[in-house]
C-alpha cells in the first residue's frame, strides 16, 4: 500500500482510543506484566509512545518542513520513558498520550501537505536522508507494532494456562 496521509491519520488517530480500550482499569498484573528481563510492559510502550509525540514524528517532520537536509534530526531515546514515566498511573499515562497526539495531528491537518511535501527530505543520524513520506509511514507502523506488542506481552501471561491450546495460538510464539 502506498503512503496516503488521510489513511495514516485514520490509524493515528485510533491509536490512543485502542491503547485506552484494551488498557484503561486492567489490574496492574496485566499493564507491568514483560516478556521477561530487558523488555518493555503495557506501561512501558505507553510512555515510549508519549516520548515519541514530544520528540519524534512532528519535531521531526517540522525539521524536514524548515530546514530540509540542514539540520540532523536529535537522536531518539528508546528508553526516556522509564525516567518520564515514573510516578504516574497508567491512566494517567494514556490520557497524556491522547492529548499529545490530538495535538499532533492538529498540527498535522494545519500543514497541508502536498504530494511535494512528502517527498522533501530531512537527515536522519543514522540512516541518512529520508523523506516526510517515509517518517509519517513509519509513525503509523511503529504504532501498529507496539499495539501488537502490548497485545502479545499481555496474551503471553496466560502462556502456561492455556493448556494444549497454545500450538494454536501464534501471539504465543508458537
Amino acid at each position: 500500500m502506498q503512503h496516503e496521509l488521510e489513511h495514516a491519520v485514520a490509524v493515528l488517530e485510533r491509536t490512543p482510543r485502542t491503547l485506552h480500550a484494551l488498557l484503561s482499569g486492567l489490574p496492574t498484573a496485566w499493564v507491568q506484566a514483560t516478556e521477561g528481563p530487558d523488555s518493555w510492559s503495557p506501561f512501558d510502550v505507553v510512555g515510549h509512545l508519549i516520548h515519541g509525540e514530544r520528540t519524534d514524528w512532528i519535531p521531526r517532520a517540522r525539521i524536514i518542513l524548515e530546514h530540509g537536509k540542514a539540520q540532523v534530526f536529535e537522536p531518539f531515546d528508546r528508553f526516556a520513558q522509564s525516567d518520564a514515566s515514573k510516578g504516574k498511573s497508567l491512566d494517567e499515562l494514556l490520557e497524556e498520550f491522547a492529548s499529545l497526539r490530538a495535538g499532533n495531528l492538529r498540527t498535522l491537518r494545519e500543514w497541508r501537505l502536498t504530494p511535494s511535501d512528502l517527498d522533501r527530505t530531512g537527515s536522519h543520524p543514522e540512516f541518512g536522508s529520508v523523506t516526510l513520506r517515509q517518517l509519517l509511514s513509519t509513525w503509523v507502523a511503529h504504532d501498529l507494532g507496539h499495539i501488537g506488542q502490548v497485545v502479545r506481552v499481555m496474551a503471553k501471561q496466560y502462556g502456561d494456562e492455556v493448556g494444549p491450546w497454545k500450538k494454536y495460538l501464534r501471539v504465543l510464539g508458537t
